[in-house]
């Protein structure tokens, strides 16, 4: 009597397929989920993979260059190209990059020099007429030189070439007897722009640098390494492009200078005089591969690199 209302084993029996039923319907429910659940991951997983990827494309900046950056090593009234061989022919002159630099120096003894270049391999030699505030000498403490694309056609920055061992340019004017003689060198204020830029000196406000900035020209004859003039070899684009008489585009140099003065512009000269005769040399001792491989991989790809020639 007391189990009168259990069921019976038959009745069990006859139950158990809608409960089998049930159970499969709630096993299929779960592997469906699931399996939604892995997709999702999936999904994730390719989306982080595609997400971890893009910045690497991203990061590639479409400005053709490269650079060195060659702080100061010396000083001296010397020029091995414009007074070659003459020690203390020239006013005095701040010198970057090969150390050994003076009125002698010629590809062979510079290939022997140290350099203060980042990178190392550049042992370029680069210099410029000293700044004073009035009597005491002032050397820059940011000195970059950017190799550059800039200034011509796209197709004509894939045909650049590089600079040929040995070339020698000089860019400004100094001899220029005012401002409307050298368009070529400018100077501003570092984190001032409010101030216009200038071929003479500017009025930096507290707190900033006095920057001098300078293009070199970026067409060569394709024959010679230097000229009477210094200057002949070399010519600045005309719409874009090289002109015929300069057929050979190489990139374009332009010397960042950064003077740790401000204020008055009336206490600065140079040694070759007034801000507008602000000029720079230049001597290639760039080892071939590392300029051929910069060139490629930074100038005619369009792509901006860092001192160690990759992006």
């Amino acid at each position: 009597m007391l189990f009168r209302n259990r069921r019976s084993p038959e009745h069990r029996r006859q139950r158990s397929p809608r409960t089998w039923r049930y159970r499969v319907a709630g096993l299929a429910a779960a592997a469906l989920a699931l399996s939604l659940v892995q997709a999702n991951v999936g999904n994730a997983m390719a989306d982080r993979a595609a997400a971890e990827a893009a910045p690497e494309a991203a990061d590639v900046v479409r400005v053709a260059e490269f650079l060195a950056e060659c702080p100061y090593t010396h000083r001296a009234p010397d020029d091995p190209i414009v007074f070659p061989g003459l020690p203390g022919a020239s006013h005095m002159h701040s010198f970057f990059g090969n150390d050994t630099t003076n009125a002698h120096s010629d590809l062979a003894s510079l290939e022997k020099g140290r350099t203060s270049c980042s990178p190392d391999t550049d042992l370029s030699s680069y210099w410029v007429p000293t700044l004073y505030d009035g009597d005491r000498e002032v050397e820059p403490t940011g000195t970059t030189f950017y190799y550059l694309g800039e200034g011509v056609r796209d197709d004509v920055i894939r045909q650049i070439k590089p600079f040929p061992r040995g070339l020698r340019i000089v860019a400004g004017n100094a001899k220029a007897t005012g401002p409307q003689d050298n368009t070529i060198a400018r100077w501003s204020c570092l984190h001032a722009g409010e101030v216009n830029p200038s071929q003479n000196f500017v009025n930096c406000p507290p707190g900033t640098m006095l920057e001098s900035y300078l293009d070199f020209p970026q067409c060569w004859n394709g024959t010679d390494l230097d000229s009477a003039d210094h200057k002949s070899h070399m010519a600045y684009p005309v719409a874009g492009a090289c002109p015929s008489t300069h057929p050979v585009p190489v990139p374009k140099l332009r010397q960042v200078l950064r003077y740790p003065v401000n204020g008055d512009p009336a206490r600065f000269r140079l040694a070759s005089g007034p801000g507008y005769t602000m000029h720079g040399d230049f001597f290639n001792v760039w080892p071939e591969q590392e300029m051929a491989q910069r060139v490629r991989d930074c100038i005619n790809a369009i792509v901006k690199c860092g001192f160690d020639g990759t992006p």
